[in-house]
């Protein structure tokens, strides 16, 4: 952690940038200090990645508006390149190892040592073991990076960019979409990566992930910035609203109570490979939460649910009614409607328009090639205003939209066509705290319904915020059962490390 008198490794001072007149950056100010934690905070479209390309030289400030330095000395037409050779590196949300390299290959690239031409393969390594060991790092190097849990994924990452000469490190949604265990891993790596001097940016949906790990906290708000402080002078409350603007209330909800009549069924899943005997039962309108260690069962109930990948044995019911697994269109007809966690190479098709997205699970419109775009945008129109989709620009590619507005998209695609009962794999990732409270809204209004509403969700928060009951999972089955009103948070959390509430 910093102390009084460090001089600081980075500091931004009046820094605007602009894109075809439209301010982005509105002279922002950070101070950034070795061995620190620095949580960059605010809403989708805030400013937040403007602010890291123009500090890792994707983007360049506008003329004469501000200066960035780096150990003291001001840098002019920051590139890439030299902030590389300055020791700024980003991890994004979206990894970028290849895949078909090992791990000691994928931490020393561009860097393999050789003799007489030939790669050093005992050296490649060994270096990269020594690079993974010196983060705390526990990981085979000789592993393909493609068979890595994302959570270790991140960590190579990481390792690579330290070892490269990283003294200055962002990291960009680093626990979306992992489960507690991995999200803790993470976290822990980053505390390590403090204890080194290494100066972290840290950027973040999850409240109480940053009130946990960040030293200090600067809050974004249509690019100016809002707050900055030591994170101890911060509350989740006041956090969020700096960052909204007002306050955001996402309580938990008083639903109708479920009903009798099951509306979801598995019994003995199993995949041979993280699903072993996976059983529950969900009642019409009720909320049931998948929680368990990292690569446990809720990782994999997408694709066998959902009829995209076929297990070895089990059975699946809805309504009281048998499905087929392995069948898309089985899951489908059933009433059955898994919304993955993957919105962007799953759910949602980046380059057709959000009206077309939106319209992709109606048969009307799903099996014609062409459309005409005034019926197109009536039907629609409904779906935008009571799903709360957001578009600035008519009717853009779905892909250009916020984190939050294209969630609600996919959600609005699968949830119109009135499902029996539904699969909802992490419905919050990587949105901002106004887009989660609505979407927290839309999935009590389901359950509000009667639909069955099965959750797998990385946050114990939400868990705590929607579900009626938990179901913990170890080794791919089923081992207990809590009704939510009957466990703690920090229950909860404890469970979903692998340990058992006491």
């Amino acid at each position: 952690m910093t102390t009084p008198g460090q001089d600081a490794v980075l500091r931004v001072r009046g820094v605007t940038k602009s894109f075809g007149g439209a301010a982005a950056l509105k002279g922002v100010d950070l101070d950034l200090f070795p061995g620190e934690v620095h949580a960059l905070m605010g809403m989708n479209g805030a400013g937040k990645s403007t602010l890291v390309q123009v500090l890792s030289g994707v983007h360049q400030s506008d003329a004469d508006a501000g200066a960035v330095e780096v150990n003291g000395q001001a840098q002019h037409g920051l590139t890439v390149r030299k902030a590389r050779r300055l020791g700024i590196a980003s991890v994004p949300q979206r990894r970028e190892l290849a895949m078909g390299l090992t791990v000691a290959e994928n931490v020393m690239l561009g860097d393999l040592p050789t003799r007489g031409g030939a790669v050093r393969w005992k050296a490649v390594n060994s270096e990269a073991r020594k690079a993974l060991e010196g983060l705390g790092i526990d990981i085979d190097v000789k592993r393909t990076a493609g068979s890595l849990t994302v959570a270790e994924q991140t960590m190579v990452e990481v390792a690579r960019e330290v070892r490269r000469g990283g003294r200055i490190l962002v990291l960009d949604e680093p626990t979306a979409c992992l489960s507690a265990e991995a999200a803790h891993q993470i976290r822990e790596l980053v505390r390590t990566l403090r204890d080194e001097g290494v100066a972290v940016v840290y950027i973040s949906h999850y409240i109480d992930e940053v009130l946990a790990v960040a030293d200090r906290i600067t809050v974004l708000r249509d690019g100016a910035v809002v707050r900055s402080a030591p994170a101890a002078e911060f509350d989740a409350p006041g956090l969020v609203r700096s960052m909204v603007g007002r306050d955001v209330v996402s309580q938990r909800s008083q639903r109708p109570a479920p009903k009798d009549e099951i509306g979801l069924t598995v019994r003995g899943l199993t995949d041979g490979r993280a699903v072993r005997d996976f059983t529950v039962d969900v009642h019409k309108g009720e909320i049931v939460a998948v929680l368990g260690p990292a690569g446990d069962a809720q990782s994999r109930l997408f694709d066998l649910l959902s009829g995209r990948r076929r297990p070895d044995t089990g059975q699946l019911a809805v309504d009281g009614a048998p499905v087929a697994f392995g069948r898309v269109h089985a899951s489908l007809s059933s009433g059955l409607r898994c919304v993955t966690g993957d919105r962007r190479a799953l759910g949602l098709v980046p380059e057709l328009s959000l009206d077309e997205n939106l319209m992709l699970a109606d048969d009307r419109f799903a099996r014609r090639r062409t459309h005409r775009r005034a019926q197109l945008a009536c039907r629609a129109a409904p779906l935008r205003r009571s799903y709360g989709v957001v578009s600035l620009a008519g009717n853009p590619p779905v892909g250009a939209l916020s984190g939050g507005n294209q969630q609600k998209v996919l959600l609005a695609k699968w949830l119109q066509t009135e499902p029996v009962a539904c699969f909802l794999e992490d419905p919050t990732n990587g949105v901002d705290i106004a887009a989660m409270a609505d979407i927290h809204a839309l999935v009590d209004d389901l359950a509000s319904r009667g639909v069955a509403v099965l959750l797998a969700s990385s946050s114990a928060e939400e868990v705590m915020r929607l579900a009626d009951r938990v179901v913990v999972v170890s080794a791919g089955r089923t081992v207990a059962e809590h009704d939510i009103d009957t466990i703690t948070h920090d229950e909860l959390v404890a469970t979903a490390l692998g340990g058992q509430p006491q």
